[in-house]
């Protein structure tokens, strides 16, 4: 193990608090494994890059010679997490919690060192719990306690509702520390409240308690809201690698060195040389961006799809030319009663837009090509003889070639 403020250096990387700071460097200077914790609720099967920043640092815990603990919720995941929220969230059946904890499983191993790592499903304490001991847990905690919470604090003066049980979600991820005995706690800036209530109910209940490790949200490749698949400006971690390579390109400049901190394999020393050489104007960003790319392709696909990825940018954005392995999609070309194809219909059919109506848009930016050729505004109806064996191009990635 490296000494214990050199550990402590490289853990503050990218966070946004640690609480308290000083309970850290003191469990880490018994020099004994720390047992980190995280945990999720598979509410959805995917994840992108902003769900795996907790994942990137609890890698570097084990990279420094710890223990980390996955707790995959699928107990809290039929109350369902009301952080952050304005109002109660659907409760999945356990059916589909099932499912999407699996597809999570199997994604967060890709960052996750296994042999490290303690996976854990916390329905078999939380879903075993009679009703004395829930009695006893509730107990710990005041009404005032959890609306002191801003979620809870902010529906409740506002006058929207807020259904009971979701009271009992910070109180069940707060016993999911005491089980597992953490030391730390890992989440995000919007799960403080429920980290804090962790360390609470481990004092009362006797136990020496945890610390509270919370990471910034990580903005999506438009720069400014969080990253999300609703908003569109998501990098999954199942991407195909052309098109991962290609989004992390796109994010603005002023990204790059929290993209390191957050997302990427990179040691702490290098990316603090990288954001020391961007500030002195000795990088060129394009190259260092470049070298993102490379590295996050890399993580979830190997060094030489990354390279192969790199290479399909070039031939598309500096030689303007069409990937080779692009998609074929059979089409039906036959006119309408005025002897044309309506294209719109057929990007939606085609997979490259969402619906009609997103593709006549697009076509309306310009964002549509035919073969190289961008369709003019509003002409959503193309001769059949265009399209015959035609690359159709929607925006800077998408291709596909009818057949």
């Amino acid at each position: 193990m490296l000494i214990p403020e050199e550990q402590l250096h490289i853990i503050k990387s990218g966070t946004a608090q640690i609480v308290p700071e000083a309970a850290l460097l003191e469990k880490l200077k018994r020099g004994v494994p720390l047992n980190a914790k995280l945990g999720v609720d598979p509410t959805a099967p995917d994840i992108h890059l902003g769900h795996a920043v907790p994942l990137r640092k609890l890698r570097q815990f084990q990279d420094l010679g710890h223990q980390v603990t996955l707790i995959i919720g699928d107990g809290t995941a039929l109350i369902g997490d009301p952080s952050g929220r304005n109002s109660t969230r659907p409760q999945l059946s356990r059916e589909q919690i099932k499912e999407n904890a699996q597809t999570y499983v199997d994604q967060a191993f890709k960052i996750l060192d296994p042999e490290k790592t303690t996976l854990r499903y916390n329905s078999e304490w939380i879903l075993d719990l009679n009703m004395e001991s829930l009695l006893k847990l509730l107990a710990n905690f005041t009404v005032a306690r959890i609306l002191e919470r801003d979620d809870f604090h902010n529906r409740y003066t506002s006058g929207q509702s807020i259904s009971l049980h979701e009271f009992l979600y910070p109180v069940m991820q707060a016993y999911d520390s005491v089980v597992i005995k953490a030391d730390v706690e890992l989440g995000g800036t919007d799960q403080l409240f429920n980290l804090l209530a962790g360390r609470e109910l481990m004092e009362k209940m006797g136990m020496e308690p945890q610390v509270c490790l919370t990471l910034p949200l990580l903005e999506g490749t438009d720069g400014v809201k969080k990253m999300s698949k609703s908003y569109g400006n998501y990098i999954g971690l199942t991407d195909e690698p052309a098109d991962m390579f290609g989004k992390v390109m796109s994010i603005p400049d002023e990204l790059m060195v929290k993209y390191y901190r957050l997302a990427s394999t990179e040691s702490v020393d290098e990316i603090d040389a990288i954001e020391a050489g961007l500030a002195a104007d000795e990088l060129h960003p394009n190259k260092v961006k470049r070298a993102l790319a490379r590295n996050i392709v890399a993580a979830y696909h190997g060094s030489l799809v990354a390279e192969e990825a790199e290479a399909a940018f070039d031939l598309v954005f500096k030689q303007h030319a069409v990937p080779e392995d692009i998609a074929e999609f059979a089409a039906d070309l036959t006119p309408n009663d005025e002897g044309l194809v309506y294209v719109a219909r057929l990007i939606h059919q085609a997979g490259l837009a969402s619906s009609v109506s997103e593709a006549r848009s697009l076509i309306n930016q310009g964002g549509v090509k035919v073969n190289g050729e961008a369709l003019a505004s509003r002409a959503y109806n193309v001769e059949p003889a265009l399209l015959e064996g035609a690359v159709i191009q929607v925006g800077k990635r998408k291709f596909v070639r009818l057949v």
